[in-house]
């Protein structure tokens, strides 16, 4: 090979090492603009949060002045007062009124679970007036006192007063 064939090759590689330098700056270029799109993106999505936060405190806020103002020339209602709360069950208790003559006893939902069948108060129809039949409570208090005895939930079944109609 002569001369002119060899400066031919290194200005080849030159010029490849040339471009290969300038892809390589321009590559960083593009990466660093695309970073700084994605911060700016990132920010834009921050701030647009930010504004729904503000717009919706304000318009909180404007409601709230509205309400008050309602409040103040409509209703005049005004915030409890420590006096107003109760600070036991006898206090409370002492809002009630006494049972009226001839009440019926009030209902115990509770149940001891000693075994025995728990006594009803006697039902009346509210269509006739009249007392219901003591027949048509008794596959009920079956039922209870088996349910009792099985140390079971207390439940009565519909199909038990079905059936006891029926006969």
């Amino acid at each position: 090979m002569n001369v002119r064939g060899r400066v031919r090759r290194i200005g080849w590689v030159a010029a490849l090492a040339l471009c290969t330098a300038l892809y390589l700056m321009l590559h960083l270029k593009v990466h660093a603009v695309q970073s700084d799109v994605i911060r700016a993106e990132r920010q834009i999505v921050r701030l647009e949060q930010e504004k729904l936060l503000l717009e919706t405190e304000y318009e909180t806020r404007a409601n709230l002045l509205q309400l008050t103002a309602w409040n103040q020339v409509d209703f005049g209602y005004t915030a409890p007062t420590a006096a107003q709360f109760v600070e036991s069950q006898r206090q409370l208790a002492s809002f009630g009124t006494p049972r009226a003559p001839g009440a019926p006893e009030p209902i115990s939902v509770a149940h001891a679970g000693t075994g025995e069948t728990p006594r009803f108060p006697r039902l009346v129809s509210p269509l006739t007036g009249k007392p219901v039949s003591e027949a048509l409570l008794e596959p009920v208090r079956q039922q209870l006192s088996a349910r009792a005895s099985a140390g079971g939930p207390m439940r009565i079944s519909l199909g038990a007063m079905i059936e006891s109609a029926g006969r």
